[in-house]
């Protein structure tokens, strides 16, 4: 079942390339392998594994006012297939993208794009596309972009979930709008409301939130923002909110930089007074933020509610036109120490190094230490030191 599928997606791409259905296509493609090795990883034990993604693209511009996009990958680990010759079901083979996207006639301002999709709003604080996990993430719905000389505004409607679905025991919904306003001073302004809802056996969650977030750029560049979230996470009331801030500079003619941040996820230090003070950063890219060790990506489910504190110091320096190094040093603590006998969570120091080997050929290699405290034991996560070391390629047309 799974090669038929594979075969019609192949189909399907060589139909939308025939000069008779598209004005102009572009292929686009990307063969990503990645080296880890984590001690401890699950189960206390050390793991090394190289997984990869291979992903195909087709944009097919139909005509003036619509075009279609499909894009097919395969996510894998090195040795997963039960036999060597005889497993070829291609199990992790999937459509990652496929859309239609229409211009309006006489509205050239607006574009509508209905189908599965990756969406990034802002910074990925709050929605993702998560680019660093192989398989990546991608959301069902349609999208109404707006473009104007002041800046731009989306209206986004997603599916998360579909009890219809066979496999699919809830209904889920994630809804909202995200503008930005050009030229505010030295930077851009982003204003944006975000409402999703969870239907459940029991009590349903609903939550809403808005926020407003503020970047400039230049020598010295920075963005503050904030979010508060408001509703009921099953019986319980919520109120939550989040604030963050960065600030760097560039050195060296702009090879090097420098920057410092703070952010400040609220916690909830008391579970049985009927109120939900912990911050969710919903379809968040937390990749981006938490350290590159990656232990904080499901917040607040992996600070135990605890909410989360970040100060980070992170600098860059390119020695020559192809090659970036990076180090970062972060310090997390618990928003809200509650029953924890120590607040402070966990330090990490990241280092990585990107080589571009050719146009079309990047080199990333990384190594994290996580220094646990004793807050991350308490809550169930590491009870000892982590090492995480990784080597990717990532050739991409």
């Amino acid at each position: 079942m799974r090669a038929q599928r594979i075969g019609l997606a192949f189909g399907l791409l060589v139909v939308l390339a025939s000069p008779s259905v598209a004005q102009e296509l572009k292929f686009t493609g990307q063969v990503r392998p990645r080296y880890e090795y984590r001690d401890p990883a699950a189960g206390g034990m050390d793991d090394v594994f190289t997984s990869m993604r291979v992903r195909l693209g087709l944009l097919a511009i139909l005509d003036e006012q619509v075009s279609i996009f499909l894009q097919f990958q395969d996510v894998r680990l090195f040795g997963e297939e039960t036999n060597t010759l005889g497993d070829f079901r291609a199990d992790n083979f999937d459509l990652h993208q496929g859309y239609i996207e229409i211009t309006g006639e006489n509205s050239p301002w607006l574009r509508t794009r209905v189908g599965r999709q990756e969406v990034n709003y802002g910074g990925q604080r709050l929605v993702g596309e998560v680019g660093w996990t192989q398989q990546g993430r991608s959301l069902d719905g349609v999208r109404f972009d707006v473009t104007k000389p002041w800046g731009t505004l989306s209206i986004l409607g997603i599916k998360l979930a579909e009890e219809t679905a066979a496999t699919i025991d809830k209904d889920s919904e994630l809804i909202g709008a995200y503008g930005t306003i050009a030229d505010v001073g030295p930077g851009a302004l982003d204003l944006y409301y975000l409402f999703d809802r969870t239907e459940l056996d029991g009590p349903d969650i609903r939550e809403s939130t808005l926020g407003a977030r503020y970047v400039w750029g230049g020598e010295i560049n920075g963005r503050v923002e904030g979010s508060y979230q408001v509703g009921n996470r099953a019986d319980e009331d919520l109120s939550a909110y989040m604030f963050g801030a960065r600030v760097g500079k560039r050195f060296a003619d702009g090879k090097a930089g420098l920057t410092l941040w703070y952010d400040y996820l609220s916690g909830d230090d008391d579970p049985t007074d009927g109120d939900f003070n912990a911050f969710n950063t919903l379809l968040a890219t937390n990749h981006k933020y938490y350290g590159f060790a990656d232990l904080f990506l499901n917040l607040p489910v992996n600070t135990a509610n605890a909410g989360l504190q970040d100060l980070a110091a992170k600098a860059s320096w390119s020695p020559s036109p192809t090659a970036t190094l990076g180090a970062a040093f972060h310090i997390f603590r618990a928003a809200k120490q509650g029953t924890l006998t120590n607040a402070h969570f966990a330090d990490e120091i990241d280092l990585t190094i990107t080589h571009k080997y050719t146009e079309h050929l990047t080199i990333t290699g990384g190594l994290s230490q996580v220094f646990r405290v004793d807050a991350l034991e308490e809550i169930g996560r590491l009870d000892e030191n982590m090492t995480w070391v990784y080597v990717m390629l990532s050739a991409a047309f």
